[in-house]
């Protein structure tokens, strides 16, 4: 038996293939979401690239947001406020920090409870080896930095 294709097969043929394209493309790009990794970084100021790193995590006035896709180039960048209870917000700073969705912290240190919570959700946390955070990108992007696996004894907690 052979099946001529009629006007309404031949249409309904077209909107089968317009949504199986569009069902691919929206495949890839949650391909290309998944591999996109999110890093926080603690600064002292809306620099951008060239923000210099906080000496204390949980004290940084800002924490810099950066999307790098799979082959380590920036997607994105931005500096959110510390909303975290010592500059005037509300909760734990480590929630306030895993709503934005980190995949990996770089810090000089941090305190035990802090790394803990973050360990736990599979955040990784990684030691800032330089001062600038397209300086610790770079090093990131080279696989230069080594996990933190020890939180920091001197850290007050109120």
């Amino acid at each position: 038996m052979i099946h001529v294709m009629n006007e309404k097969d031949e249409e309904l043929e077209k909107i089968r293939r317009k949504k199986l394209e569009k069902m691919l493309q929206e495949s890839k790009k949650k391909e290309v979401d998944r591999m996109a990794v999110r890093i926080v970084i603690p600064v002292l100021e809306e620099s951008g690239l060239n923000a210099r790193l906080s000496e204390h995590f949980g004290r940084a006035p800002y924490f810099a947001v950066i999307e790098l896709d799979e082959n380590g180039r920036i997607l994105s960048q931005r500096a959110v406020p510390n909303a975290g209870e010592r500059f005037g917000g509300s909760g734990r700073r480590a929630d306030f920090i895993l709503q934005l969705k980190p995949n990996a912290i770089i810090t000089y240190g941090m305190g035990p409870r802090g790394l803990n919570i973050y360990q736990s959700v599979r955040v990784a946390v990684l030691r800032a080896n330089a001062n600038t955070v397209g300086e610790v990108i770079a090093a990131y992007n080279k696989d230069e930095l080594e996990e933190l696996t020890e939180g920091c004894h001197q850290a007050r907690h109120p």
